[in-house]
């Protein structure tokens, strides 16, 4: 499952981003929205899995805009705040991850995204 994730708390971008990484999983890092907007045009990603509280463009900005090419792309979107059922409205594979989360919570995610997708997505081929 290729992952591109969106914080700008270097320090979180860093740990979460490692925690991410595991066996089948490819984790590509971004601080901004707009920077995520040019990796995610070079290359498609199974799941975003961004900050809503985002310098320049918000997280949920970012979301609507991808879901707006690809309304079943998967979508995480983490806050430190409830963001209720609101963003359910975009589809049926946007998720939300209250922070601060513990590890099993995101493994537990990840997994159960992964298993929706189809369980494990086939390796590429070197």
């Amino acid at each position: 499952m290729r992952i591109l994730y969106v914080e700008d708390n270097t320090e979180l971008r860093e740990t979460i981003g490692m925690l991410m990484e595991g066996e089948g999983h490819t984790v590509t890092a971004s601080a901004t929205a707009e920077e995520a907007l040019a990796l995610d045009a070079q290359q498609t990603f199974d799941l975003l899995f961004v900050d809503v509280s985002l310098p320049g463009m918000s997280g949920t900005d970012l979301a609507r805009r991808l879901l707006a090419y690809d309304p079943k792309r998967w979508v995480v979107l983490c806050s430190g705040y409830e963001l209720g059922s609101y963003p359910s409205s975009w589809g049926p594979h946007v998720r939300t991850l209250l922070k601060p989360f513990e590890l099993e919570e995101l493994e537990q995610l990840l997994v159960s995204i992964e298993e929706a997708m189809g369980g494990h997505l086939p390796e590429e081929k070197a």
